[in-house]
């Protein structure tokens, strides 16, 4: 049973930043690539960012050069900071196992950009 708990998120004026958490735990075979999933109201899930294990990077086109994905494979953490926040980005984030997510989802955590 794995085990993701997503946390950092807030309501934040557009402009404005605030950087995600996500812990792993739980049996998982190898702690691969990771990515960070959101979703808005009334739209699908997806991802907008992911990181390998070695630390290579991909990010989806809406938030190129504002976020930036890290992690800590001792931790078995995860970061995604966002910086120049729009109001565009408002969703539930989760972080899962890219391409192919754990079986189970975190809570996700709730971000509001808003003025």
């Amino acid at each position: 049973q794995v085990q993701l708990v997503e946390s950092g998120g807030g309501l934040v004026q557009p402009g404005g930043s605030l950087n995600l958490s996500c812990v792993v735990s739980g049996s998982i075979s190898s702690f691969n690539t990771m990515g960070w999933y959101r979703q808005a109201p009334g739209s699908q899930r997806g991802m907008v960012a992911s990181i390998t294990s070695g630390g290579g990077t991909y990010y989806a086109n809406s938030v190129k050069g504002r976020f930036t994905i890290s992690r800590h494979n001792a931790k078995r953490t995860v970061y995604l900071q966002m910086n120049s926040l729009k109001p565009e980005d408002t969703a539930l984030y989760y972080c899962n196992s890219f391409p192919r997510p754990f079986g189970s989802w975190g809570q996700g955590t709730q971000v509001t950009v808003s003025s």
